[in-house]
């Protein structure tokens, strides 16, 4: 069942490894299958040097186990808020990257400061607030994803393609797997910028909205013009 998609997460999980965003254990990417409404992820707690594609699991958007003979990762049910929410999602990241996380443990946004982040984020990467005690006590990785949903209720997802869960960590999301391990590689690096940036210059002020829209605009929408258009 789902063999591509199963193929398809299975190395976009062994990619965040490879980029150096997860320590033992802590991430995850899932994968949607829109067509039939069911979600390939990581299973829970297997180490990263043993996931195959057979290993994934298989839910549905209720988080019901369908296919897999392991239980699937803890995050199940956040993930499963944010495909509900974001219909053009297609893979979806959690990781507890240091600087992103540092970020989100400070409750703190990660501004746009500059061209770099620019190109991957169309303004701040935003916090979702702390849950309540009552949140956190009755299915809590299902709230994280509705407090997700909650902040980016005024947002487009499309355009800042991450959040960053208050004394959490980061997520990411894209319109395949792939894509999102690849801004939660942008994440984690904006991260880096600004702690170090604040560091040299703690009263810095965000990036202009002329820049800001000028740089992702290059990248992005019908007037993108950044890369090759004939090369996948």
């Amino acid at each position: 069942m789902l063999e591509t998609l199963k193929a398809r997460v299975c190395a976009a999980n062994l990619e965040l490894v490879r980029q150096g965003l997860v320590t033992l254990t802590w991430g995850n990417v899932s994968g949607i299958d829109r067509a039939s409404g069911l979600m390939v992820i990581k299973p829970s707690g297997v180490a990263y040097d043993r996931l195959t594609p057979d290993t994934l699991v298989v839910t549905d958007l209720a988080g019901a186990v369908v296919e897999g003979a392991f239980a699937p990762s803890s995050d199940t049910p956040t993930h499963v808020a944010l495909y509900r929410a974001f219909p053009h999602v297609g893979g979806i990241v959690h990781t507890h990257s240091a600087y992103a996380t540092a970020f989100a443990q400070a409750g703190r946004e990660i501004p746009c400061l500059g061209t770099t982040h620019a190109d991957h984020f169309h303004g701040a990467v935003p916090v979702a607030r702390m849950p309540t005690e009552a949140e956190v006590r009755e299915r809590y990785e299902h709230h994280i994803g509705g407090l997700i949903v909650e902040r980016f209720r005024d947002l487009d997802p499309d355009a800042v393609p991450g959040v960053l869960a208050a004394g959490h960590g980061p997520f990411a999301w894209g319109p395949d797997p792939k894509k999102a391990v690849e801004n939660a590689v942008a994440l984690e690096a904006v991260a880096r910028m600004a702690a170090t940036t604040f560091a040299l210059r703690p009263e810095v002020a965000p990036l202009p909205g002329y820049l800001l829209d000028k740089h992702y605009g290059r990248k992005h929408g019908p007037g993108a013009y950044y890369g090759q258009k004939n090369i996948q």
